[in-house]
């Protein structure tokens, strides 16, 4: 299953795709439940970032960079679920920077999943949904 997700920042592309650094990832932690970054080395291929869940359910989550590239239109990198939490069994994230302007840039969060079965995949939408729908917001705000 695939969500997408667009927000329009201010900044030159280039540089709001260094932003998406440690700073930015503790900004976009869900409000709900408490997690922990236990590992966050970048945003560049061979990369990684782990992540442990404390509430309401106790889970790991590590993820890898498995590539990046910055060319004149955009930047991106992706990550790539390596641990994930039950019910989850793949997981991909495009990071996606467009340049719009010199000034004005295009994020796009492009996450494609799969759960254990079908019928769980699209039940784990809604939380997926509304776990990445605030990112818009916290990106606008970050990015003035």
């Amino acid at each position: 299953m695939n969500i997408k997700f667009e927000t329009k920042v201010r900044g030159n592309y280039q540089k709001v795709m260094k932003g998406f650094d440690l700073k930015l990832f503790e900004a976009l932690k869900p409000k709900y439940g408490e997690m922990e970054v236990v590992e966050f080395t970048g945003s560049k291929k061979g990369d990684r970032v782990h992540i442990r869940f404390k509430s309401p359910v106790k889970a790991e989550w590590i993820s890898y960079i498995t590539e990046d590239e910055v060319n004149e239109k955009e930047a991106y990198f992706v990550d790539e679920g390596g641990v994930l939490p039950f019910p989850l069994k793949y997981w991909q994230h495009k990071h996606i920077v467009r340049k719009i302007t010199e000034d004005t840039s295009l994020i796009v969060d492009d996450i494609t999943f799969k759960a254990s079965n079908r019928l769980m995949t699209l039940a784990m939408y809604p939380a997926i949904y509304l776990g990445f729908a605030p990112r818009g917001k916290i990106y606008r705000q970050y990015f003035t």
